[in-house]
């Protein structure tokens, strides 16, 4: 299975961004991360692939924050475009839809519904609630919204609130009629204004209450382990490491069992037996790697468990029960059946890769 060298982006929340082109997208982004994770420019279609940007936003922990190209993107390359929007939608945990006020306003006023003044959004909405996505719809620019100046002057520079409450009102009531059947999917509406950076609270409360509550509980090593179990982790450091640095799956297994109170003791093969021997009891467990599993087998203590990072990922990622039933299929092989063998890493292929 390799050394599932993953992405910085694995087990993060996911939060796409999504609107017309020029309704403030990037904007937003970069408001809530307080970063310049996006290009802002007043030209339409300066998103174009999705940007990921992988950071840790206080409460919600590790997050990816997805900004995509607008969905009503009509240029050359907009159909393109479109199509990576959608599939940044099948990694959306949470999505953030994001609307012109004055234009929510406007259609209010004329009376003209939602899904009408609206279309591509009112699709969207649909989309993400028959997927039980969770949306936070982001009234954007109320720093357009002003009092009225004529009748008096001391109003000027004020917000609207009323007329931006009302905006608010009128989404949640339209979006409840879109989704019809699937209303019950969870969906909040704020009002902020991404170029002055209002609203940003508004929308990470938005995005902590719509946050699924088994959301990243799992853990990788399940029930395998309790609090001051001692657990051995054998990590050959072969050509395909990166130099300097563990890869993520040792890394991630490591954080959590100090997070569990486990004991960790972190050896290479060539010096395994030589940790067993400083300990005093043996481990409960050891991890180690697919490329010296064998090894590791006919020299761990009989008493403790082993399994290999990959299998742990395997189990953490996928459908475990699913491989090993499937597994099952390679006692029916035939000497003229064929085989497809993939291995899903990022790295260049190496020539002491296990594939």
């Amino acid at each position: 299975m390799g050394n599932l060298n993953e992405t910085p982006s694995a087990n993060r929340l996911h939060i796409g961004i999504y609107g017309k082109t020029n309704s403030g997208k990037s904007s937003l982004i970069n408001a809530v991360t307080k970063q310049e994770v996006s290009i802002v420019a007043d030209v339409a279609g300066t998103t174009t692939d999705p940007v990921y940007k992988p950071m840790e936003i206080h409460p919600l922990g590790p997050c990816v924050i997805i900004d995509t190209a607008g969905f009503d993107d009509d240029s050359e390359l907009g159909e393109r475009r479109v199509e990576k929007t959608h599939l940044a939608a099948e990694k959306t945990d949470i999505a953030v839809v994001v609307l012109d006020i004055a234009e929510i306003i406007a259609a209010k006023k004329a009376g003209v519904p939602f899904k009408k003044a609206f279309k591509d959004e009112a699709e969207w909405s649909l989309l993400f609630a028959k997927k039980h996505t969770p949306v936070v719809f982001a009234l954007n620019k109320i720093d357009e919204i002003l009092l009225s100046t004529e009748a008096q002057e001391k109003s000027r520079g004020k917000l609207d609130n009323a007329a931006i409450e009302a905006a608010k009102c009128w989404v949640y009531e339209e979006n409840s009629a879109v989704m019809g059947k699937n209303a019950d999917n969870s969906f909040e509406v704020v009002a902020v204004s991404a170029l002055k950076g209002k609203g940003m609270d508004a929308v990470i409360s938005a995005l902590t209450r719509l946050l699924p509550e088994d959301f990243g509980q799992e853990f990788i090593l399940g029930d395998l382990v309790s609090q001051t179990d001692l657990v051995l982790l054998v990590m050959p450091q072969d050509i395909q490491a990166p130099k300097g640095r563990l890869i993520l799956p040792q890394v991630q297994t490591l954080r959590e069992l100090l997070d569990r109170k486990c004991l960790v003791m972190s050896t290479t093969t060539d010096k395994m037996t030589d940790a067993l021997a400083a300990l005093s009891h043996a481990p409960k467990l050891i991890v180690t790697d697919s490329q010296v599993f064998g090894y590791v087998y006919e020299h761990k203590p009989a008493e403790s468990m082993l399994t290999s990072f990959s299998v742990l990922f395997a189990a953490y990622k996928g459908d475990l029960p699913y491989y090993v039933e499937s597994a099952r299929a390679i006692d029916a092989l035939k000497p003229s059946s064929r085989v497809l063998i993939a291995e899903c890493c990022t790295h260049a292929p190496l020539t002491e890769d296990i594939g």
